[in-house]
């Protein structure tokens, strides 16, 4: 999208080159890299950067709203109700679709958008190896703070660490030695000093949580928290001492409800150039009349499971629980990202600290997802090319 840098990147870019790139992840991460890395980042012109960060605080402008949590309370489902909940949610991420608009000007999209943590510390990792094995020029960045790097990473410690002693602090998830963002929370364990706990390892006194390393007991004071309630659900057997819903002396970074507040859920509220039509399934009387202009999503998945893109009326007719559904008008991704045999489409996700004391959320970095498929997911883009996670370099 800045077309002298892809250009000059595209004819320094050889297959061998993006191998050598690849191996020197797996010397850094040795068997991490578990989803597929795309061959390029994506540069991002000034104006296209100017309407997503429009676009974002127009969202943010709604949830900031003194009557959000009211509007959104019956988006967390009881039995998964946390407690201590906090103001506002601790991370936001916003997808948005590049698209172009009727006057041919290249704009977001709303795709989706979540209170809850992404790959914060592979996201400034990744462009350092991009930028070590291809020509990428100094007047784009991934960051939108000042002082690159090294700033970046100290506002996601005060975010997630805060004052605590990092020892203290735990970045929790279900088996995380399976999950496929494994190698993010390696990378947050290096650069933060937090250790990486299964909730199996918490142990619980009381009102207290604690983990054991090296045959001590360290209390757990704060969870940088990357378990969601759809990974519990799909082990119903699963036997532990502390269970999310318990009332303990801890401080969430990231508090589980934020998860159900801000989702799917909140898309109905959003009113913007640069967000699509959207309905609760249960609200509609009658249906639009040019359905395959519409997908269908459940309001309560994750990683895009469940979303239906060819519906009929009877099919949403046959839907019983029409309260968990969320219909949506289509979005047109525009392909714009050239590779070597054709344009391919992306999407762009903001991602944002929102610290407690702040009156609203900070933009912090992002996330690149390039896709030849249907959707962006990996299943719509198997055995393909120049498609995959990545990072956007703005202008």
């Amino acid at each position: 999208m800045i077309p002298e840098i892809r250009q000059a990147y595209n004819q320094a870019f050889s297959v061998s080159r993006y191998q050598e790139m690849l191996e020197a992840i797996e010397r850094e991460l040795p068997g991490l890299p578990d989803f597929r890395i795309a061959e390029t980042p994506i540069f991002v012109p000034a104006a296209l950067r100017d309407k997503l960060i429009s676009a974002g605080e127009s969202i943010i402008d709604v949830l900031t709203a003194p009557n959000f949590k009211s509007l959104t309370e019956q988006a967390v489902p009881p039995r998964q109700r946390v407690p201590n909940e906090n103001e506002h949610t601790s991370f936001l991420a916003i997808d948005f679709a590049v698209c172009r608009n009727a006057q041919g000007d290249l704009e977001p999209q709303l795709i989706e958008l979540q209170g809850f943590p992404s790959l914060y510390a592979f996201q400034d990792f990744l462009p350092r190896v991009f930028r070590e094995h291809f020509p990428v020029p100094d007047s784009v960045s991934h960051v939108f703070q000042p002082g690159g790097s090294a700033a970046y990473i100290e506002h996601l410690r005060q975010l997630i660490v805060a004052d605590e002693n990092p020892e203290q602090v735990i970045l929790l998830e279900l088996f995380p030695e399976k999950q496929k963002t494994r190698l993010d929370f390696e990378l947050t364990r290096r650069a933060l000093g937090i250790e990486v706990v299964c909730l199996t390892k918490v142990r619980k006194q009381g009102r207290q949580l604690y983990y054991e390393k090296e045959g001590r007991h360290v209390p757990i004071k704060r969870i940088y928290n990357r378990l969601i309630f759809d990974e519990l659900d799909q082990h119903p057997d699963l036997k532990t001492e502390f269970q999310l819903t318990d009332d303990v002396d801890v401080t969430w970074v990231g508090h589980p409800n934020w998860f159900f507040r801000i989702s799917k859920y909140t898309m109905p509220l959003l009113h913007s150039p640069f967000v699509p039509e959207s309905h609760f399934l249960h609200t509609l009387t009658t249906y639009p009349a040019d359905l395959e202009n519409y997908v269908l999503k459940p309001l309560f998945s994750f990683a895009g499971s469940g979303v239906r893109l060819h519906i009929t009326a009877a099919d949403l007719d046959a839907i019983t629980d029409k309260q968990n559904y969320l219909l949506q008008r289509k979005v047109q991704y525009e392909p714009v990202v050239q590779s070597p045999d054709g344009l391919v489409k992306c999407e762009i996700r903001m991602l944002y600290g929102w610290p407690e004391q702040a009156p609203r959320p900070l933009l912090l970095t992002n996330l690149g997802r390039l896709s030849r498929g249907e959707m962006i997911g990996v299943d719509f883009n198997k055995n393909k090319d120049w498609v995959g996670g990545t990072v956007c370099l703005f202008e």
